[in-house]
């Protein structure tokens, strides 16, 4: 395989990945209504709130990138939800728990972004 071929069959592989990702990123925050809130938290509270409290670029990155593992864990738990629901809507009770572990997953990382600007803006 020459050069060219190679780098054009890249450029069509993270071509797609990207279309994939957007894909997934609109489907998000076009139905999941707690991604939704999430992310407008970061649009209108965390990014302008980090850059207003944070006073160095690493504290900056700490307060904004916390915020965006838990929209990172919501799309998570929001693919392991639609994935419980494919296999099967009725009630039982491996169901319930997987989709409770990933209601707790959020929670922990909303708790993490909360301990990183407690301690960033109080510490």
């Amino acid at each position: 395989m020459t050069l060219g071929r190679f780098l054009a069959a890249r450029t069509r592989r993270l071509a797609m990945a990207v279309r994939y990702t957007l894909a997934g990123l609109g489907h998000a925050l076009r139905t999941e209504r707690p991604f939704q809130e999430e992310a407008l938290c970061l649009v209108l509270i965390v990014i302008p709130g980090a850059v207003w409290l944070g006073t160095t670029g690493v504290e900056r990155a700490l307060m904004v990138g916390s915020w965006l593992l838990v929209l990172v864990v919501e799309l998570l738990n929001a693919a392991v939800e639609r994935t419980v629901d494919r296999i099967g809507l009725e009630r039982h009770e491996l169901s319930g728990r997987a989709k409770d572990l990933g209601s707790a997953a959020v929670g922990v990382a909303i708790v993490l972004a909360l301990v990183v600007w407690g301690l960033i803006v109080f510490g």
